[in-house]
């Protein structure tokens, strides 16, 4: 599942490719993946695309006149591709981009000036979106259509993970009114947007804190340290998918985790071994022995 980290880096780099660029064609090889009509997608021919931004674990694709906000959910997958290279099995939506004049846009990314995967500015792109299963959404949002997209509405996201106004005095209030236990605080993105079922993992284990454990239970300091383990976790593997990433969006890096998805192999802090259970059908990996 594409968590902040990912779908951070894929907006910077669509960004920073794509803005500018007019819609040449669009097609839905599978139309069971949009919500929207298909007057809607075709509408979108025409517009160029203004801006993408990461939104929690959505991605918004703003154009000239509308807007389309993507979840991917647990299989959806993004790729960005020149004219002639085939595309892949799976494909849900695929967005082909003109030329553009002037150069990546003013607000590109500092990271990705001058990168080899960068489309030339006279030359077609492709945005495709992949989604084998199905499982996540394309949202048609018409400038003149009320379209509510579900975990968007009023109450159903937190702030995000990373956002600078999620000041520590903040994160304090917040998790005091959240009870239950800490992994699905953590992905509970009416509390706090952007973090899933592997991120959470690694952050509990930086805050060396159980993945079970009730927040009822902690204590101020730990309450801290949570916070800081959070964003510490998140800007770290940030900066270290910006150099293994793009253009490849599709091949999700997860080797760097440190506890999520190692099965019973050792604990890289204290050698002890690691325990992977599935609660609720979701994998989750911790150290029984420094996570308390």
């Amino acid at each position: 599942m594409p968590e902040l980290p990912d779908l951070d880096v894929v907006a910077d780099a669509l960004h920073t490719s794509l803005a500018g660029r007019p819609v040449l064609d669009v097609r839905a090889p599978m139309p069971l993946s949009v919500r929207g009509t298909p007057e809607e997608l075709a509408s979108l021919v025409g517009q160029s695309l203004v801006r993408v931004a990461r939104a929690g674990k959505f991605l918004d694709l703003e154009l000239t006149a509308d807007r389309v906000v993507v979840n991917p959910m647990l299989t959806g997958r993004f790729q960005l591709a020149g004219r002639g290279e085939k595309a892949p099995s799976g494909v849900a939506v695929e967005l082909r981009m003109g030329s553009r004049e002037g150069g990546p846009p003013a607000d590109a990314a500092p990271w990705t000036a001058g990168a080899a995967w960068l489309p030339a500015d006279d030359a077609e792109a492709f945005l495709r979106y992949r989604d084998p299963t199905q499982m996540g959404k394309v949202y048609l949002l018409p400038a003149n259509v009320e379209r509510v997209v579900p975990g968007r509405a009023t109450g159903e996201q937190g702030p995000d993970a990373l956002d600078p106004n999620l000041t520590l005095p903040v994160w304090r209030e917040r998790i005091r009114r959240h009870p239950g236990e800490l992994k699905s605080l953590l992905r509970n993105q009416a509390f706090v947007a952007g973090i899933g079922n592997a991120y959470s993992d690694e952050i509990l284990f930086a805050a060396r804190l159980a993945p079970f454990r009730k927040r009822s239970t902690l204590a101020p300091d730990e309450v801290d340290a949570l916070y800081v383990a959070m964003r510490d976790t998140l800007a770290r593997s940030i900066g270290l998918l910006r150099q293994r990433v793009p253009p490849t969006f599709e091949k999700q890096v997860r080797d760097h985790l440190a506890v999520h998805g190692k099965g019973d192999g050792p604990c890289p802090r204290c050698g002890g071994k690691l325990t992977q259970v599935s609660a609720g059908g979701f994998p989750t990996g911790y150290c029984r022995t420094c996570q308390r």
